[in-house]
């Protein structure tokens, strides 16, 4: 089903979340997870972008013929480059900012099914998973830009938390 997507300014996105322990509604969670994603055009979704506390996102990177859902993830390893590049997010719509993020991660993680899971990923796959996965702990892109040169933002963040969207356009459900 289709859930509302938190905006920034709303607490839940600055609180860290609870682990997932209950398998009876995952399938339900996880089909809420990609009906809003897909609803809103986005590439990944967490869950407390649905107003839900624990951890758990899903990523569909068409391109990269790569689509999959992180159940209790815990990033074991950063390695690599830092590599700079522009982001965004649905819950901050209309924005983008130029974020630095390790080229390289080692992850674990549980899917849909319970199945434990231990793997390295680059580029693309590592970049979506640790800007989803910051989600878990509370923190937003946009702390991880030095926004305080970048005055358009700063205001665009501010009629987020004004809930002034008016001019935002934004094409999705929101709260």
């Amino acid at each position: 089903m289709i859930k509302p997507i938190v905006l920034y300014g709303n607490k839940i996105l600055r609180q860290p979340c609870l682990p997932y322990n209950t398998v009876t509604q995952t399938d339900e969670l996880v089909q809420d997870l990609w009906d809003t994603m897909y609803n809103a055009n986005g590439v990944g979704l967490a869950a407390p972008q649905i107003g839900v506390e624990f951890r758990i996102f899903v990523i569909d990177l068409p391109d990269e013929k790569w689509k999959e859902v992180f159940i209790n993830p815990r990033i074991i390893e950063y390695s690599g480059d830092d590599v700079i590049v522009d982001e965004a997010c649905l819950s901050i719509p209309s924005m983008s900012a130029i974020v630095s993020r390790k080229d390289t991660i080692k992850i674990e993680w549980y899917d849909e099914y319970w199945t434990s899971h231990v793997e390295e990923f680059s580029g693309l796959k590592a970049r979506v998973i640790q800007h989803e996965y910051d989600h878990l702990d509370g923190i937003l892109y946009v702390d991880r830009t030095n926004i305080k040169y970048n005055i358009q933002m700063i205001t665009s963040l501010q009629k987020l938390q004004r809930r002034d969207l008016d001019d935002m356009h934004i094409k999705y459900p929101v709260i």
